[in-house]
């Protein structure tokens, strides 16, 4: 087996270039296709959005369940709530960020994710990062703040949806290499629970949170714009590949370089 410059097998690099290349793909048509649902199309459910999302992943890991690809294990009940509790937290803040921000703020707002998820390890794994790490993460805090300050399209709204999105986040991927150490589970295991459970309560509470967030009523929408109906289409296969894609990562990498 030939090895690439930096020592690894060829197979290994191009299977990490792939899923990288996946990643960015996918989060990225998500991210464009989010944003025109709400902001073109007026489809600006924060809640029903992800709840259609999930219930998408549900059906095709129940495909994958059925078809033998992904083997039977166990996640408590009360494991399983404290998870969806701060997943969709993280999934309305995001997408909340997203209607109340630009796209531009919204990205770079995510990156506080990492100096966030890296205070975790600290408080909590006992962590210890070099020198080079913190100056690292000085520089990403120090751009979070130019770009805050100086984005002139940042309003109170998105700026509280965007610190609820990150911190929640930040949580959400600490618990998830938690879970999957203490109940040996692999990401598309964990995804196999999770997904189900978030669809569900998604798609309950969402007409309310929906209400409460936006004053728009979720069954006033008009449904029969073609437009929109492929985009929410097109959008739940993108999601499908992203649950895929982040499923890869939590695998291949540590939880701070997602």
């Amino acid at each position: 087996m030939g090895a690439a410059p930096g020592g690894r097998p060829v197979n290994k690099a191009a299977g990490d270039a792939a899923a990288w290349v996946f990643n960015i793909v996918t989060s990225v048509g998500i991210i464009m296709v989010n944003k025109a649902l709400m902001a073109t199309h007026g489809f600006g459910f924060v809640t029903i959005l992800p709840g259609i999302h999930f219930a998408t992943t549900a059906l095709a890991t129940l495909i994958l369940k059925s078809l033998g690809y992904l083997e039977p294990s166990y996640l408590p009940l009360p494991e399983l709530i404290k998870y969806v509790a701060f997943a969709n937290i993280s999934v309305v803040g995001m997408n909340a960020s997203l209607m109340w921000n630009s796209v531009g703020f919204y990205q770079i707002s995510k990156l506080s994710m990492v100096p966030v998820l890296c205070m975790l390890e600290v408080l909590f794994d006992s962590v210890r990062y070099s020198r080079g790490t913190k100056l690292s993460i000085m520089v990403v805090l120090g751009g979070v703040a130019i770009c805050t300050v100086t984005d002139v399209t940042v309003n109170t709204k998105g700026l509280i949806a965007a610190a609820v999105a990150v911190c929640s986040t930040a949580f959400q991927q600490h618990y998830i290499h938690h879970l999957q150490k203490k109940y040996s589970l692999s990401a598309f295991d964990l995804l196999g629970h999770t997904a189900p459970a978030q669809a569900a309560s998604l798609l309950l509470l969402g007409p309310f949170v929906d209400l409460w967030l936006t004053n728009n009523r979720v069954d006033t929408y008009h449904y029969n714009n073609v437009v929109t109906v492929s985009a929410v289409q097109y959008f739940s296969l993108l999601t499908i590949c992203l649950n895929i894609s982040l499923a890869l990562h939590l695998e291949l990498y540590d939880i701070s370089t997602l």
